[in-house]
């Protein structure tokens, strides 16, 4: 029985919180605005439209804080805003894994978004390839993703610190220990 061993995710570009941020705080500007314009007294109600709004961003900028890879006695688990994924190592065809570019090999960026959060520069959860590959994302960091197929035909993308060291650990744990 091992300790867990937990990978660090590259970081979150900086400007992707301000993806998350910028729409909603224009959207709660021409809300006050329109508000501002209408004659008499506003109702209560909408007034709750700023607070609700606050509360949604802070909830949302919260859950991108939830990044983080773990080996634990066999078993990758990704936890990645509102999702986590755990798959054994058996299960991942570590043969075909690799380190790449999703800047270079765009049939592998996630296109279709099925059950994820995404901003630029950050897609977590459940997305499709383009050619409609099912695949599982936690990517901070597009220059470096390690790519782990899945046997049962899907994928995993992930964006750790330092991608190399998360595949050489997941294929000594799949290697078979040797008899003495």
């Amino acid at each position: 029985m091992q300790h867990p061993q937990n990978f660090p995710v590259a970081p979150l570009p900086a400007h992707a919180i301000w993806w998350l941020w910028l729409p909603l705080l224009l959207a709660m500007g021409v809300g006050i605005a329109a508000l501002l314009m209408e004659p008499g007294t506003p109702p209560v109600v909408t007034w709750m439209m700023v607070p609700l709004v606050l509360l949604i961003g802070t909830v949302l900028a919260l859950a991108t804080r939830r990044r983080m890879i773990v080996l634990d006695n066999r078993e990758l688990q990704v936890r990645a805003t509102f999702y986590t994924k755990k798959l054994p190592v058996e299960s991942i065809d570590l043969d075909r894994a690799r380190v790449l570019s999703l800047e270079e090999h765009t049939d592998l960026s996630p296109m279709l978004k099925t059950n994820g959060f995404g901003l630029p520069g950050f897609k977590a959860g459940h997305f499709r390839l383009r050619n409609l590959t099912k695949v599982f994302c936690l990517v901070t960091d597009r220059r470096r993703v390690l790519i782990l197929p899945l046997r049962e035909g899907s994928m995993v993308l992930l964006s750790p610190a330092r991608p190399a060291d998360l595949l050489a650990r997941l294929r000594e744990l799949a290697t078979p220990p040797s008899h003495r």
